[in-house]
C-alpha cells in the first residue's frame, strides 16, 4: 500500500532525494566507502557542504552581506542563541506570541534583555496572527514565527518593520519568495522542508553580529561558524547532505516560485473540502489559515467519530493525521515533498467518510 506521509516533523522528504541518500550511505559516490564514515574535512564532504549553501544562497536570493551557517540544536537552540547574540543587557527586542514555539522563544530570550511581547493570540488558543500593532524603533530587533506547526496560523505578509526582523521559518522555509532584505537572522529547523532531523540553517547579516558586550562561547557564537564555514567542530554530516539533496531538487523544480503555486493548489483542495464536508471544520481563521499545516476537527454533532476516522485514515496509508494534543482533531501538514496525490487521497477518504456517515 502506498503511505501518505502528513507527519509535522520529522516530515515528508522528496522519494527521489531519500534514494539518493540511501545509495551515499552505501557507497558515496563510488568511493567504497559510506557517507557516514567519511571525514568531514575531507574532499567528499567539503563539496557538499560548499554546494549545498551556494544552493541555500542562490534559492534564497541573498544579498550581500548575509552569511549562511549549518548548525546543530534544532529551532529551540536559537530561542536563546539569537538574542545571545544580537540583544545586549538593558537593550529591548520585541516578540510577537503566535504560538508554543514563539511563546518559548519569549521565554528564553528573557535572560538576555528587555522582552516586550507587542501582541499575542494565546486568548484564542493561537487561532490566528495579530495584525496592527506597533513596532517600537528604539528595540534591537522584531521576533516572528513564520508558521505555527500546532495550530494552523501562517504568516502570509510580513509587517513593515523600522528594525531587522528575526524569524524562526522552521515549518515553511523554502516554501515560498521571500525578499530577504527586512530580515537581519532567519533561523530553520531542517526536518520539514529540507532534511532530516539534527541539522539547523541559520541566514545572518553579519554587520548586526559582534555587537554585545557578553561574554559568548566560542560555539555559542554565529561568527565561530561564519569564519570557520560551519565545520569549527564535527557538523552533521548526514542531514547536511540530504539537504543539500533537496536544495538541488527544488532547484530542479524551478525554485520557490514554483512550490509556492504547488503548495497553494495543495492547500486550496484540502480547504474547500474542509469548508464543504459536513463533518469537518477547520480550527483557525481562514485569513491566517497555514499552507504548511492544515489543522482542523469534526464538525459539531459529530465529535464522536474522530477516533473512527482517524483509524481509516491509518487503514487507507495516510499516516501522522492526529492534532497536536493542545488543538484535537487532525493536522494534515503538506509540505513542500507532499504530491498533490498524498492530498487528493486525504480528500476522497474525507467525501467517502462523510457519505457514509453523515
Amino acid at each position: 500500500m502506498k503511505k501518505h506521509n502528513f507527519s509535522a516533523g520529522p516530515a515528508i522528504l522528496p522519494a527521489s532525494v531519500i534514494r539518493e541518500a540511501a545509495k551515499g550511505v552505501a557507497n558515496y559516490e563510488g568511493i567504497g566507502l559510506s557517507l557516514l564514515e567519511v571525514s568531514h574535512r575531507g574532499p567528499e564532504f567539503t563539496a557538499i557542504i560548499e554546494e549545498a549553501t551556494a544552493l541555500m544562497q542562490e534559492l534564497m536570493e541573498l544579498p550581500e552581506g548575509y552569511k549562511v551557517i549549518w548548525l546543530t540544536g534544532g529551532a529551540s537552540t536559537q530561542f536563546f542563541m539569537a538574542p545571545m547574540n544580537l540583544l545586549d543587557a538593558g537593550e529591548t527586542a520585541a516578540y510577537v506570541d503566535t504560538g508554543t514555539w514563539a511563546s518559548k522563544a519569549i521565554k528564553e530570550a528573557k535572560g538576555f534583555g528587555n522582552i516586550q511581547v507587542l501582541a499575542s493570540s494565546k486568548e484564542q488558543n493561537y487561532n490566528y496572527i495579530p495584525k496592527g500593532y506597533k513596532i517600537p524603533k528604539d528595540a534591537k530587533y522584531l521576533h516572528l514565527t513564520s508558521n505555527n506547526t500546532i495550530f494552523g496560523t501562517q504568516l502570509h505578509k510580513f509587517p513593515k518593520s523600522p528594525i531587522p526582523i528575526v524569524c524562526d521559518m522552521s515549518s515553511d522555509f523554502l516554501s515560498r519568495p521571500l525578499d530577504v532584505s527586512p530580515f537581519g537572522l532567519i533561523y530553520a529547523g531542517a526536518q520539514k522542508n529540507l532534511g532530516p532531523a539534527g541539522v539547523t540553517v541559520v541566514i545572518v547579516r553579519e554587520d548586526l553580529l559582534g555587537k554585545v558586550s557578553r561574554y559568548l562561547p566560542s560555539m555559542l557564537d554565529y561568527r565561530t561558524f561564519i569564519k570557520e564555514h560551519s565545520l569549527y567542530n564535527t557538523p552533521p554530516v548526514f542531514p547536511i547532505y540530504v539537504s543539500m539533496l533537496t536544495l538541488r531538487w527544488l532547484k530542479k523544480l524551478g525554485g520557490t516560485k514554483v512550490m509556492q503555486r504547488r503548495n497553494k493548489a495543495k492547500a486550496a483542495l484540502l480547504y474547500r473540502e474542509i469548508d464543504d464536508n459536513p463533518l469537518f471544520q477547520g480550527t483557525a481563521l481562514k485569513q491566517d489559515r497555514s499552507l504548511m499545516n492544515v489543522c482542523f476537527v469534526m464538525a459539531p454533532g459529530y465529535e464522536s467519530l474522530e477516533k473512527e476516522f482517524l483509524k481509516e485514515t491509518e487503514a487507507n496509508g495516510l499516516v501522522g493525521l492526529k492534532g497536536h494534543r493542545s488543538v484535537g482533531g487532525f493536522r494534515a501538514s503538506i509540505y513542500n515533498a507532499m504530491p498533490k496525490q498524498g492530498v487528493q487521497a486525504l480528500v476522497n477518504l474525507m467525501r467517502d467518510f462523510a457519505n457514509r456517515k453523515a
